[in-house]
């Protein structure tokens, strides 16, 4: 990797006072010395923005109200003295309108997920970045454990030769009484339709499940059969999802996505069967693969070993045996969008290895599963084909 010339400048779009996940973006980002925050319009109210901005320190001149003002200042300002991209960890509803203007306008763009709310949505901003030549990056940030990096590499070299069955679950139990009726923002926004969607849980960590999955496969989801329930007495949203896959090349899958799971904290794992043997990955011991080759015992790989293949070795920053985990897991999502927008910067082709993050259009496939899943439970006919 080459060394940066200097730091990339971003905004952001929500992660303002109570927001969980915005803190989280803007400590990866920190992390690696590569990224500081700029400019902001931290919140949907304009005070709280601007209260939420004068904590995080941000000049008067770039701490904005609205991210429509956001976008306005920069776009008037120099070339030179512009936001290099804009994260997005707002609700959902926001994701599409933001999202679309700064590419339309030609900015660099990172997303949370879920990408937007429709495949329409998502088509039309694949389309956008297409036109404009952008890099968007959507934050499945699990796909940057040094782990679930090591388990792809090995499927694509063939060591678990072909892939057979999968089978992919999401438990939380955080939602097991209705807690957006205790005023807690981060299931309030997660149970209002209008504001999260069509989807519940499978929106909300489903499409963490199938990101992982299909990033470690290298297959695409065909089909499905998809049964969603909404157990807790009042909530209009599902949150539950048990879904059956049809992979391309033949294989099977089993997706679970579930957040009334009572006591469970953050139970997402992965198991990876095929004609040469099987990986397995917790995300709650996230440093440990575990392989089961069919002709000898099983063999426990960790994170910071010298014989990992060389994209997971490239995502540890610690020896072996020091806890990494969440936080590094997004720092290295937003390394590879980093990493993107430094080689079009330079006019070259980039490095895949520095390069190595979700794009927009596994955001837009991920959307699409959503919707499938959606149509599948409410049909007759449970098995639904999922667009390209």
């Amino acid at each position: 990797m080459t060394v940066p010339a200097r730091k990339l400048r971003y905004a952001m779009v929500g992660g303002g006072q109570g927001a969980f996940i915005g803190t989280v973006h803007r400590k990866a980002m920190a992390l690696d010395g590569q990224m500081e925050l700029v400019a902001g319009a931290l919140s949907s109210t304009p005070d709280k923005a601007k209260a939420s901005g004068r904590e995080l320190l941000l000049p008067d001149e770039r701490n904005h109200g609205s991210w429509q003002e956001l976008l306005a200042d920069e776009l008037q300002r120099d070339p030179g003295d512009r936001i290099d991209f804009v994260s997005i960890v707002a609700p959902n509803d926001v994701h599409y309108p933001v999202a679309k203007a700064f590419v339309d306008a030609g900015f660099h763009v990172v997303c949370d997920k879920p990408l937007v709310h429709t495949a329409a949505q998502a088509g039309a901003l694949v389309r956008a970045v297409r036109a404009r030549g952008t890099v968007f990056g959507v934050t499945y940030n699990y796909t940057g454990y040094p782990m679930v990096r090591q388990a792809r590499e090995m499927v694509r070299a063939g060591e678990l030769g072909t892939i057979r069955k999968v089978v992919v679950e999401y438990n939380q139990g955080w939602l097991a009484t209705k807690l957006e009726a205790e005023g807690n923002k981060q299931a309030q926004w997660r149970a209002d339709p209008a504001r999260s969607g069509g989807a519940g849980a499978i929106g909300d960590i489903g499409s963490h499940a199938e990101n992982l999955l299909t990033t470690v496969t290298g297959l695409r989801v065909e089909a499905l059969c998809a049964d969603l329930s909404a157990f807790v007495p009042g909530r209009t949203l599902d949150d539950d999802a048990n879904v059956l896959l049809r992979l391309s090349g033949g294989a099977r899958a089993v997706l679970v996505a579930s957040q009334i799971n009572t006591g469970v904290e953050n139970g997402f794992r992965l198991r990876v069967s095929g004609t040469q043997g099987s990986l397995e990955w917790w995300q709650e011991q996230p440093s440990r693969l575990l392989h089961s080759p069919q002709d000898g015992p099983p063999r426990l790989l960790t994170r910071g070993s010298p014989w990992l293949h060389e994209a997971a070795k490239r995502a540890s920053r610690l020896p072996s045996g020091h806890p990494e985990g969440f936080i590094e897991a997004f720092a290295n999502v937003y390394l590879g969008v980093a990493g993107a927008i430094r080689a079009r910067a330079n006019g070259v082709p980039a490095d895949p290895l520095d390069a190595d993050y979700p794009t927009v259009e596994e955001g837009a496939r991920g959307v699409r599963f959503i919707e499938a899943a959606i149509a599948s439970a409410g049909s007759d006919v449970k098995w639904t084909p999922v667009r390209d």
